[in-house]
């Protein structure tokens, strides 16, 4: 679990290819790594990954196919700037809101515009999520935990203040830009409860000819 209050930003210093798996090198010279052993999780643009290799100033991890299908991390090149938060601590003031590292979609950048010392950025999300989406709720971009500032038509705006610019990658994006989208995971569970058992399983395949022409009858 995170908090979506970046700790560091770093690069993409490798990638490896491996069928339709990859192992990726982030680097960072501003990230504390004193405390981080093999195993730990660490959330890199909002994704989860698990710390396979660790060196002074940077970490490796695996990337399935499946996170790569889902992510941007499939299209990221060397040198790709990569927002990064260590998992929280029970210690850890929770600045930010519970985020996953569970990525839910892709959002699109539709408008950033200067307003004073801030910006706003209107971002286009996937119409499944937007349900989840509320006004002054938070949601996460690029693992960065935010404010829904406004509901737009098709999305949302966020208000972006000059600490954030300057400490994440976000000061980056421009019209068009794709970035990760996590919604507020208690959005989530809430939904279920309120379904209760009106969720149908999905259909078995398993029959009894099928359970008889593979030996167990």
């Amino acid at each position: 679990m995170f908090t979506g209050i970046i700790e560091a930003t770093g690069h993409i210093a490798a990638i490896k290819r491996s069928g339709q798996d990859a192992q990726l090198t982030i680097q960072s010279d501003t990230l504390d790594f004193s405390d981080v052993k093999l195993g730990d999780s660490i959330a890199s643009n909002g994704v989860c990954l698990t710390v396979t290799s660790l060196a002074a100033h940077s970490f490796t991890a695996d990337v399935s196919g499946e996170t790569l299908s889902r992510t941007l991390f499939g299209s990221y090149q060397t040198g790709q700037r990569i927002n990064l938060e260590k998992a929280l601590l029970p210690t850890t003031r929770l600045g930010g809101h519970l985020v996953s590292g569970h990525v839910d979609g892709i959002a699109i950048v539709s408008k950033v515009e200067k307003t004073g010392q801030s910006w706003q950025i209107y971002l286009q999300s996937p119409d499944e999520l937007s349900r989840y989406i509320a006004e002054k709720g938070s949601v996460t971009i690029d693992g960065i935990s935010l404010t829904v500032n406004e509901l737009t038509t098709n999305g949302f705006r966020l208000t972006i203040v000059p600490h954030t610019a300057r400490e994440t990658t976000i000061q980056a994006l421009q019209a068009g830009s794709k970035v990760h989208l996590e919604v507020d995971l208690l959005a989530r569970y809430i939904e279920r409860l309120l379904q209760g058992k009106q969720v149908v399983a999905p259909a078995s395949h398993v029959t009894m000819n099928l359970l008889q022409q593979s030996g167990f009858l």
